[in-house]
């Protein structure tokens, strides 16, 4: 068995245990955690984004492991996003004395989850990733112990996370059920036979999508996600809301495009209510925030509505037409989301500093006279998630609108236009407030030279991505292409 696609998974496995170790018997050397965790989540990135050139897919340990085109494309990004997280929030962390092993241990473990869900090819793979990083984040959630509201936000967090992990289960033991396997493949060929119960199936399907909406923060599946946003740290708040969506992705498409693709006619509606549902009470909910973390949170369930539109647009009537087309929207929409979150919790990350959090929107005053540059960044990236052109937020829009026009579904993506509008007051407003109120908070902005460069790169990527967005888009239709394929 040829094991070197699980190589970097292997890798960080063993980082992992050698920062335990290191942690262990150099427990006051802080920085050398930092320095191997960073190392750690540029090289399985790098390994990744390599074997991402792979046009094969490869099946381990069973059939149950999968590394395909899609699967290294995610998890190089997730490794992107772990590691641009490292350099945002060292100097947060080292503040308030949560540089700890313990943060950079349970972070590299979510990373290690996040992988195997992405690669899972069967229900057990996929559960055993998602609660292996999903357990991780609920820890990290409540990392700052002598915050109280960052211990009521990992209580939640982990209610509401164990709830949403029954109901995938027991959607996924009804599907094992009806079908009597636990792999993808043969999941999808006996539910496409036509020789089982369907109304079992439908019953699974309803678990399965309802897990998944908990886990991908829509609506009305929500709630947890504004409290744990404002209540943990805010570097916790950025792991939390950015690879794991990735993560959601790759889940939505394992579970239902290859294992219950037969049955798409069914869950195709109920992503219409969750994308409409969560266009509409994200940006809605968004506009009365004072809290900057919350109001990210309201437009991260908005923006999930943007996902669910692509990967329902897939299916044309009950028929399976242009599904690469709008997979691969879908896939691109949620690698723009990931920059664009990375860089404007970077901002929010370098306006706090210690004994300050820079979490209400009255904080962002006057940011333009403190510094004109990292104002002009934060204006690309309010564009971007506003979707106006020239930055990448408006074509990762524009092709899930077209995705969804092309489906037949013209009123849906009316809806999603008149819901983009109502989100782009609330990120005009933050614009407003950095270049046309005064300052309330005079303080140089803190920050290392590596995080205002790498937040500098993050900023600049939107606008280069908005203008030649051809090459990431055609990597992400032929990921689509090929992993479908296989």
């Amino acid at each position: 068995m040829n094991l070197l696609p699980a190589l970097p998974e292997a890798i960080l496995l063993l980082m992992i245990l050698v920062i335990m170790m290191c942690d262990a018997f150099f427990g006051q050397t802080r920085k050398l955690n930092y320095v191997l965790a960073l190392i750690t989540s540029a090289v399985v990135s790098v390994l990744w984004a390599c074997n991402a050139a792979d046009p094969a897919s490869h099946y381990l340990f069973g059939n149950v492991f999968v590394a395909d085109p899609m699967s290294n494309l995610l998890k190089a990004f997730g490794g992107l996003a772990t590691f641009v997280t490292f350099v945002y929030g060292q100097k947060y962390l080292e503040a308030r004395g949560l540089a700890r092993g313990d943060f950079y241990v349970l972070s590299l473990f979510s990373l290690l989850g996040l992988s195997v869900m992405i690669s899972g090819n069967s229900f057990l793979t996929l559960y055993l990733g998602l609660e292996l990083m999903s357990l991780s984040l609920y820890a990290l959630a409540a990392v700052w112990r002598d915050s109280t509201n960052a211990t009521e936000s990992a209580m939640k967090y982990y209610v509401l996370g164990a709830l949403a992990s029954g109901f995938l289960l027991y959607g996924m033991s009804m599907m094992y059920g009806a079908t009597g396997s636990l792999e993808l493949a043969k999941v999808f060929e006996v539910i496409a036979s036509g020789a089982v119960n369907k109304i079992v199936l439908v019953f699974g399907v309803v678990f399965v999508v309802a897990g998944l909406a908990f886990k991908l923060g829509a609506a009305p599946f929500h709630m947890w996600v504004p409290d744990v946003y404002q209540g943990a740290p805010t570097p916790v708040t950025l792991l939390i809301g950015g690879a794991p969506k990735l993560g959601a992705f790759a889940l939505l498409l394992r579970l239902l495009v290859e294992g219950m693709l037969p049955l798409a006619i069914d869950w195709q509606q109920m992503l219409i209510i969750l994308a409409v549902l969560s266009l509409v009470i994200g940006n809605l909910t968004a506009i009365v925030q004072t809290n900057v973390k919350r109001l990210l949170a309201y437009s991260t369930i908005s923006h999930m509505g943007f996902v669910l539109l692509g990967m329902l647009s897939g299916v044309v009537g009950g028929k399976i037409d242009g599904i690469a087309d709008a997979y691969g929207s879908s896939l691109f929409y949620s690698v723009i989301y990931l920059l664009t979150t990375l860089g404007t919790f970077g901002i929010v990350l370098l306006l706090s500093r210690k004994g300050f959090e820079a979490e209400n929107l009255s904080d962002l005053k006057g940011l333009n006279q403190r510094s004109p540059w990292f104002a002009f960044v934060m204006l690309m990236l309010m564009f971007s998630l506003a979707g106006i052109p020239p930055l990448a937020g408006f074509y990762a829009k524009l092709a899930v609108l077209q995705a969804v026009v092309n489906a037949g579904m013209v009123w849906l993506a009316v809806v999603a236009v008149i819901a983009s509008l109502i989100g782009a007051f609330y990120y005009l407003r933050v614009v407003k407030l950095m270049y046309f109120d005064k300052a309330d908070d005079t303080h140089a902005l803190e920050g290392s030279g590596t995080m205002r460069f790498v937040l500098s790169i993050n900023g600049l990527a939107m606008l280069y991505l908005g203008l030649m967005p051809g090459s990431l888009m055609d990597w992400c239709l032929r990921t689509i292409k090929l992993t479908l394929a296989s």
